[in-house]
């Protein structure tokens, strides 16, 4: 049996981990990862912006319980999460349908995690020179340090003080 989302397709009911009158939570078909869920909104609308206001707090809440519900279910726990959507053609989406992928990550299952999400331009993915990777991750160094950011039309740039 399976839960049919207009736009997003038919959702088998073994992959649904929650829902209610506005979303669905599910597996994703195709995980990037152990445990990637999705946060699928049940009403045809494909763009952030097109969503109510009711819709938007509701979303907030799901991605929230997901995200608990993984690190409580998933073994081993996940050191972190991307959470994103594709807003748009340009952006990536493929299925005009909002939904938000909640992706656990752990330590090692990249060489270098760095930038994220914004390896979807890897151009523009790289924005720390060498010289500040130990400073990224030392959150003492960061607390007593100044920064703030200066652009120069392509990237923001880091300005310790």
């Amino acid at each position: 049996m399976s839960l049919d989302v207009t736009t997003f397709g038919a959702i088998e009911q073994d992959l649904i981990l929650a829902e209610d009158d506005l979303f669905i939570v599910a597996r994703d078909k195709f995980p990037v990862s152990p445990g990637h869920t999705l946060v699928i909104v049940r009403r045809v609308v494909s763009r952030f912006l097109d969503l109510t206001a009711e819709e938007k707090t509701r979303l907030l809440r799901w991605i929230d319980w997901s995200v608990a519900h993984l690190q409580n279910t998933l073994n081993p726990r996940p050191d972190g999460f991307n959470i994103g959507l594709n807003d748009g053609p340009a952006a990536g989406q493929t299925i005009a349908q909002l939904h938000v992928h909640i992706i656990p990550r752990y330590r090692g299952d990249i060489p270098d995690p760095r930038g994220g999400v914004r390896h979807v331009i890897p151009q523009k993915a790289k924005y720390w020179s060498d010289d500040m990777t130990a400073d990224l991750h030392d959150p003492v160094h960061l607390r007593e340090d100044r920064v703030s950011l200066r652009q120069d039309g392509q990237h923001d740039h880091v300005i310790r003080s």
